[in-house]
């Protein structure tokens, strides 16, 4: 059936009705010109804001312990004792990808998010899988939500006998980018580590996503090798660094010169405003150097971090708060990064707020964008295709 819906407020506050047909956005019109008729359903949209689909352009599906029992973590800040806790773990206390997996993408789609990519482990202790539980549940919720796979070597990849060979048929079964991380502090052979990664992208005719939690000079050294790859590869604008913490705390000329390369190999970069961590990069001065931002949840309730609800409105309050965003047009800018700014990374087609598109969005219960971000209004409609599959934190399809 068709929709008819009144009375939307768009982004810069403008007020407009909806004609969704066969599930696209069939006309957008100002609001009060759009006539109701007899073959169509007649909605509301009185106080509500018309965003597009929310993206999460770094999760962990497999990770996740949502619904599970609460983890004891007790663990100290190193890296490699995060890595080699939840390499063993993972067994036994029962976590089973698909399910998890599951949980999350329901939570996901609950609050707005109808698209994601997502790293999955891949090691020589649990084997390919994490990759086929995450793949069975990608299948199961296609209709609704778009995933794009990472085959993650987070245990390390060319310092662990029989990953690489591990990756290559991870790729094979339907992995959608190589994925990589700290070649230099987990690796122990950054030169080795990238030459791999991007060996594997060639072969594969893949993308690439690289964990870097590198600091200072050691990341910006890392970084510069990602991108002399890139370019030599012919990979420019699909490669991606997931953190770039590094460029949080480097003098300004060194900084400028790394977000120069990166501008220059087309790298795009994913962030989540961590709380954790000493310094992050700055979208603003990402972006003013032409480099594509995007938001993510990164981990989600599971052995790395206790934090985390999935909801990438939420993520868009840290990224600002975490920027020190106050103004109305920097708190847009925020949700841009967790809305179109990830749906370009992901190339995803009919994206947007536009007649002729699909018509995926959500409706939320906020005067404008600024106060949504700075709110969190958990009061939402979620749409796909033209159809209600959440609401209000209720997962309906």
């Amino acid at each position: 059936m068709n929709k008819i819906i009144h009375n939307v407020t768009l982004a810069g506050d403008i007020r407009r009705d909806l004609l969704l047909r066969d599930g696209q956005f069939a006309a957008i019109a100002e609001a009060g010109k759009l006539e109701n008729s007899s073959d169509a359903e007649i909605l509301d949209g009185t106080g509500f804001l018309l965003l597009p689909p929310l993206v999460d352009a770094h999760a962990h599906l497999d990770k996740t312990m949502l619904g599970m029992k609460w983890f004891h973590n007790n663990l100290e800040a190193l890296l490699s004792e995060r890595i080699a806790n939840e390499r063993e773990s993972r067994k036994s206390i029962g976590l089973d990808s698909c399910t998890q997996a599951g949980k999350l993408i329901e939570r996901s789609i609950s609050m707005g998010t109808l698209a994601m990519r997502s790293h999955v482990d891949v090691d020589t202790v649990n084997g390919l899988s994490c990759l086929e539980g995450v793949l069975e549940a990608r299948e199961r919720y296609k209709e609704y939500f778009f995933t794009e796979l990472v085959a993650f070597p987070q245990s390390g990849l060319v310092s662990r006998p029989g990953t690489i060979e591990l990756m290559e048929e991870a790729l094979r079964m339907g992995a959608d980018l190589v994925g990589g991380i700290d070649p230099a502090a987990v690796d122990r052979d950054p030169k080795g580590s990238v030459q791999a990664i991007f060996s594997l992208a060639e072969h594969f005719d893949k993308g690439v996503d690289i964990h870097l939690h590198e600091p200072g000079e050691l990341g910006a050294f890392t970084m510069e090798l990602i991108a002399d790859h890139t370019i030599a590869s012919g990979l420019q604008g699909r490669v991606t660094i997931s953190h770039a913490f590094c460029l949080g705390k480097l003098e300004e000329a060194r900084a400028n010169s790394l977000l120069e390369l990166l501008a220059e190999a087309g790298i795009q970069v994913t962030t989540g405003g961590q709380a954790y961590v000493p310094a992050v990069p700055s979208v603003k001065q990402l972006l003013d150097a032409g480099v594509n931002v995007c938001g993510g949840n990164d981990n989600v309730r599971d052995m790395w971090s206790p934090y985390g609800t999935g909801d990438m409105i939420e993520r868009a309050q840290l990224i600002a708060m975490r920027n020190g965003f106050r103004r109305d047009e920097d708190l847009e800018l925020a949700l841009k990064i967790c809305t179109e700014n990830g749906a370009k990374l992901l190339q995803l087609e009919e994206y947007g707020i536009s007649e002729g598109n699909s018509a995926d969005f959500l409706l939320v219960c906020a005067e404008n964008v600024a106060e949504c971000v700075a709110a969190g209004p958990k009061e939402r409609q979620v749409f796909k295709a033209g159809v209600l599959i959440a609401e209000n934190g209720n997962y309906l399809a």
